[in-house]
């Protein structure tokens, strides 16, 4: 029965028995006496105790349709209102998880197409950079070696100061490119990249571990992307912001696909809301249908955990 029905029929018996009490041998005395006086308020209270159930169970569905809406997150994709309640309540209940379907159907597109458009920026800059810029500079290497060659005593020192800069500024553009675009993603594959970016994210402060199985399956090469980067930034957030001397990758199969852990010793999520790397997480784990879930660790850090299911593997 429709919300409308309910209280429409609630009110029409609360009509009907006042109608029948007036034509009836009921008669209400002046001045009115206890007894019908009681009768009269116990009638009255009982029918809107009546009213009250019949709104409150009618609008319960409302209530928790406007809390999932206030919760919703596309970030978060799944959590629906449970259908429920009178026919009008069941069918806006119905619409609003159409309409959210819909709406993390289209950002999940549109997320894919700017990440994808990004991956390619980040390739052509980084190719940029390491052929034009990199080459530059090992030319000037080489004319600075020359240079020192045949120099008097006293510049030589000046020269070799150069020739220093130049060779630091050279291996930091290999090291910006390597981020930019992981060309040991694409040549060697994913164990090998992740070995070596936890090669590079070990200073002197900070010690990453890995352990990556061997009996992985095959992924795809968006899976493997989409770990990598998620490896990539879950290691520069425990740099930045962790201040942590310890953490480590995990990458080994599950019953449902692989799982990626990044783990640290640092100081922990706390109450901190997110920032744009873990939103720049979610958004390239939706890409693969890859659950991510940031959480305290064992020994008081962050994990971050990402989940790749069987559909993002692909074949033998």
């Amino acid at each position: 029965m429709s919300l409308f029905w309910r209280i429409f029929s609630l009110n029409a018996v609360g009509l009907f028995v006042a109608a029948a009490l007036l034509l009836g041998p009921v008669t209400v005395s002046t001045p009115v006496l206890p007894g019908e006086a009681l009768a009269v308020v116990g009638g009255l209270v009982g029918l809107l105790a009546a009213n009250a159930l019949v709104l409150r169970v009618g609008l319960a569905p409302l209530k928790r349709l406007g809390g999932a809406m206030s919760t919703a997150d596309l970030l978060r994709p799944g959590a629906r209102a449970p259908v429920a309640g009178p026919a009008e309540t069941a069918e806006l209940i119905t619409t609003y998880n159409t309409m959210l379907d819909r709406l993390e159907a289209e950002r999940a597109t549109g997320a894919a197409r700017a990440l994808s458009a990004q991956e390619r920026e980040r390739h052509r800059v980084a190719q940029e950079l390491h052929d034009e810029v990199g080459q530059t500079l090992t030319a000037v290497l080489l004319q600075l070696k020359r240079v020192a060659d045949r120099a008097p005593g006293e510049l030589r020192e000046e020269v070799a100061q150069a020739q220093e800069a130049t060779r630091a500024g050279l291996d930091e553009i290999r090291r910006i490119a390597r981020r930019l675009r992981p060309g040991v993603l694409d040549e060697l594959g994913l164990s090998s990249a992740l070995r070596s970016l936890a090669a590079e994210f070990t200073t002197h402060g900070l010690t990453v571990r890995h352990q990556i199985a061997g009996d992985l399956p095959h992924l795809t090469e968006e899976s493997e992307l989409v770990l990598y980067r998620v490896a990539q930034e879950g290691l520069t957030n425990t740099a930045r912001h962790a201040a942590a001397d310890r953490a480590e990758i995990r990458l080994r199969p599950v019953a449902d696909g692989v799982e990626l852990l990044v783990r640290d010793n640092g100081r922990g999520v706390g109450g901190a809301p997110e920032g744009s790397g873990i939103g720049g997480m979610r958004e390239r784990a939706l890409l693969i249908g890859a659950v991510l879930s940031v959480g305290s660790a064992p020994d008081g850090g962050t994990d971050v955990r990402l989940s790749v299911p069987l559909t993002a593997v692909g074949g033998p």
